[in-house]
């Protein structure tokens, strides 16, 4: 797979490639190593492209995951509520999960 666009949200790939630039080129390699054709095992059932042979997501998922976890990377995910209000958030995440939508709550607002 190679690089044909980048979007940096936040300036993320500018904040990479100054301060972490071992981890930009590391996920440029797990990038150009995907092999994608291998991934096109998604049958079309559209009706402009009814048996079209497509890229599957979830093989794709299963390929970067499969690579990343060659250079020893984890998922990691975070549980938490959020609100319209910022201060409220900042205030909340560091409350278990549990007692944050409460605490949201309390405070007149409504949790997401």
């Amino acid at each position: 797979m190679k690089i044909a666009e980048r979007y940096s949200h936040l300036n993320g790939y500018e904040f990479l490639i100054v301060h972490k630039p071992d981890i930009w080129n590391e996920i440029v390699t797990v990038i150009e190593s995907i092999d994608v054709d291998s991934c096109k095992t998604k049958i079309s059932t559209e009706k402009t492209m009814k048996g079209k042979l497509l890229y599957s997501p979830i093989d794709l998922n299963k390929a970067f995951r499969n690579e990343l976890h060659k250079h020893n990377w984890q998922e990691s995910r975070v549980n938490y509520w959020v609100t319209k209000e910022e201060k409220l958030i900042r205030k909340t995440l560091s409350l278990p999960y549990e007692m944050q939508k409460q605490e949201i709550e309390s405070h007149g607002q409504i949790a997401i």
